[in-house]
């Protein structure tokens, strides 16, 4: 399954939400879907299943997905903790999304048992916990073993246990060779989670690229010297034209690599007491790259303001 989304815009009245957002989704990938609270997440996904309306189209395999016999077994979505009936049972739930897709009894209760919820499948979900909420939103989105499945912060609530449950089910799930996106602010999960990233900010692409590229362009990469000829190694290193910063007792040289400050270091005679590569990690590549894209203070939550009814 091959998901296009080409030139997504959607405005909520003079506001942007999102701005001729264009990228791919290939199958056996699980992608990344990342950006600063208010950047259009939540408002691209509900796009991407025709829940929001707005400009440009998303494709699957060719096709809008309103022109597939069967959207339920193209795309599952699991969007909102809290998207069922209060006094309907977890099993009832289900057999109500079971009745648009053709899934049976016998499926229902093999996803309720995937999700860690058999023993509570006749209780009534207002009793659950958000995580508990989120397990049945993963039930109800994976109930037709769909060929797409797009997870809006699939981890909120989750105690650890059930993070790396999921975070397994998720690999699992894409390593079948299905499409998956998944949406989240826990970027040391995503960070073991995800091979691809579409990154965006106020609504437009920042990034379209595999993980390990993302995290590579970050400034944050560098080596770390620590030695007691620092002043002729900062000038040995300055006469290459490689840039170096005081750090502490030691020096950062940002962009290099250990096998050419090692050089260095011996040609100029520079005795070593540590050298060591530094990575990135995702947290500090996101923050460097969004830094500009922060429409909200630390009190906004929403992709959209509040007349536009959701993310």
């Amino acid at each position: 399954m091959l998901v296009e989304c080409q030139q997504l815009s959607k405005s909520f009245g003079r506001h942007r939400a999102v701005s001729d957002l264009s990228f791919t989704l290939s199958d056996g990938v699980v992608t990344g879907f990342l950006g600063p609270n208010g950047s259009g997440k939540s408002t691209t996904m509900r796009m991407m299943l025709g829940l929001d309306h707005g400009e440009g189209r998303t494709l699957y395999d060719g096709q809008p997905l309103t022109e597939h016999p069967k959207p339920a077994r193209v795309v599952g979505a699991h969007l909102d903790a809290k998207f069922f009936h209060p006094k309907r049972t977890a099993r009832n739930h289900l057999r109500m999304l079971a009745a648009a897709s053709g899934a049976d009894d016998r499926r229902i209760d093999e996803v309720l048992d995937l999700v860690g919820l058999a023993d509570v499948a006749r209780k009534q979900p207002r009793g659950f916990s958000l995580g508990m909420g989120q397990r049945l939103g993963l039930a109800g989105a994976i109930l037709s073993d769909p060929s797409v499945l797009l997870l809006d912060e699939p981890a909120n609530g989750l105690d650890p246990q059930s993070i790396s449950w999921l975070r397994d089910f998720i690999a699992y799930y894409a390593g079948e060779g299905r499409v998956v996106l998944v949406s989240s602010h826990l970027l040391s999960e995503m960070q073991l989670l995800a091979k691809h990233l579409v990154v965006i900010g106020r609504g437009q692409l920042i990034a379209d690229e595999s993980l390990e590229d993302f995290v590579a362009r970050s400034t944050r990469n560098d080596v770390f010297v620590r030695t007691p000829n620092s002043d002729a190694l900062i000038a040995a290193l300055a006469d290459r034209g490689v840039a170096s910063i005081r750090e502490g007792a030691g020096i950062s040289v940002p962009g290099a690599d250990t096998e050419m400050v090692g050089a260095v270091a011996f040609a100029c005679g520079a005795e070593l007491h540590e050298l060591t590569r530094r990575t990135a990690s995702l947290e500090e590549a996101f923050l460097e790259v969004t830094s500009q894209t922060q429409e909200y203070s630390m009190g906004g939550h929403h992709d959209a303001p509040a007349e536009g009814g959701n993310r």
